[in-house]
């Protein structure tokens, strides 16, 4: 199983990370909008634990969605 991680970065809106993950990883606004803090905050934050495949492909969604909305956001994932 892996975990999967958005990174802090200085430029890409609260907003849009709460939508990332809404959209992405299932959470409802409330639990988006923590984990969002979390990654403001710490400069990391866990969206989720999945097999090695469903994790890989989360990131490389998650990754082109961002760059095509023009923002440096990363998302990593490591095993768990």
């Amino acid at each position: 199983m892996y975990q999967v991680f958005l990174l802090n970065d200085d430029y890409t809106p609260m907003e849009f990370v709460v939508a990332i993950l809404q959209e992405y990883f299932q959470k409802d606004r409330e639990a988006a909008t923590q984990i969002m803090l979390k990654v403001h905050r710490d400069g990391k934050g866990m969206c989720g634990v999945y097999p090695k495949d469903i994790a890989s492909t989360k990131v490389e969604l998650v990754l082109t969605h961002a760059r095509k909305a023009g923002h440096p956001l990363q998302c990593m994932m490591e095993e768990a």
